[in-house]
């Protein structure tokens, strides 16, 4: 049995749209195989068909269960699907995936500090960045090389806030660059964004958790790199005042560090070719 709090489960009804039976848009099918990958069970089974056999009922059933190790591991796959078939959500949305990420990280025993999920991956060493060893720069590095400057300026300077934005918009535009140079893989890629009308959308409307996502599934970006990526987008979403006051998020010298060796990681990826 999972120890998963009543105001914990709250954050994720509410995120997942459970309230209706459903979660989010999963058909029967894809539920099943969601939990049949993720965490190796059958959903359908009438283990979990105590409360009802909806969706939400089952998920629910699911979450009071099992262990905190499998419903976190389950819970994070969901915040990610979530996360990729919501890339701009709004300011309350965002504040519930802060805090769900908070809940999935207690659940399978990670700190929720920044300072102590960061520090394996700061130890690795990736080398200088080097911008004119993505061909798809071109034009792009003395501008890139430029904001670089500013935010390892910035950096020294103790202004963590700018760092990040420094280094989500440089990010942005390495990912653009790459796309707008590879346009059949990246709108050909099964998760490219479509629009309403089922079309895969201009890459100028592509969000940065999109570029980010079909990069890693075209082999640009390593795994590791794009869920490093994630965090520096969501940490550039505090760009809104109000947004970073719901959130509650106080970035430090620690915090701009982990941004500036998220976009080390990507260059020596993104130069490194398709994995």
């Amino acid at each position: 049995m999972s120890s998963l709090k009543m105001v914990e489960r709250d954050c994720f009804e509410d995120l997942f749209g459970m309230g209706s039976g459903y979660v989010m848009d999963f058909s029967n099918r894809t539920f099943s195989e969601f939990f049949r990958e993720s965490a190796r069970v059958d959903i359908y089974s009438d283990k979990y068909a105590a409360k009802g056999d909806s969706k939400a009922r089952r998920l629910r059933a699911f979450i009071e269960l099992e262990a905190d190790l499998l419903v976190g591991k389950t819970l994070s796959d969901l915040l990610e699907y979530w996360r990729y078939k919501t890339p701009q959500p709004d300011i309350n949305e965002r504040a519930l995936g802060e805090r769900a990420r908070q809940v999935v990280e207690r659940l399978v025993g990670k700190s929720v500090s920044p300072r102590d999920s960061g520090q394996e991956f700061l130890k690795q060493d990736f080398g200088p960045i080097a911008f004119e060893k993505i061909p798809a720069a071109g034009p792009l590095v003395p501008i890139l090389e430029s904001r670089l400057s500013e935010a390892i300026h910035c950096l020294k300077a103790d202004s963590p806030l700018a760092v990040i934005f420094h280094c989500g918009g440089i990010l942005e535009g390495l990912l653009l660059g790459v796309a707008s140079a590879n346009p059949k893989q990246f709108n050909e890629a099964p998760n490219s964004p479509k629009d309403k009308a089922g079309n895969v959308k201009q890459l100028h409307e592509w969000t940065l958790a999109q570029f980010i996502d079909v990069a890693c599934e075209l082999g640009y970006l390593k795994l590791d790199v794009k869920k490093f990526s994630h965090g520096l987008r969501d940490f550039r979403n505090y760009i809104h005042p109000y947004e970073q006051m719901i959130a509650r998020f106080n970035p430090d010298k620690h915090t701009a560090e982990i941004c500036l060796q998220v976009l080390k990681a990507a260059v020596a990826s993104l130069s490194g070719g398709r994995t």
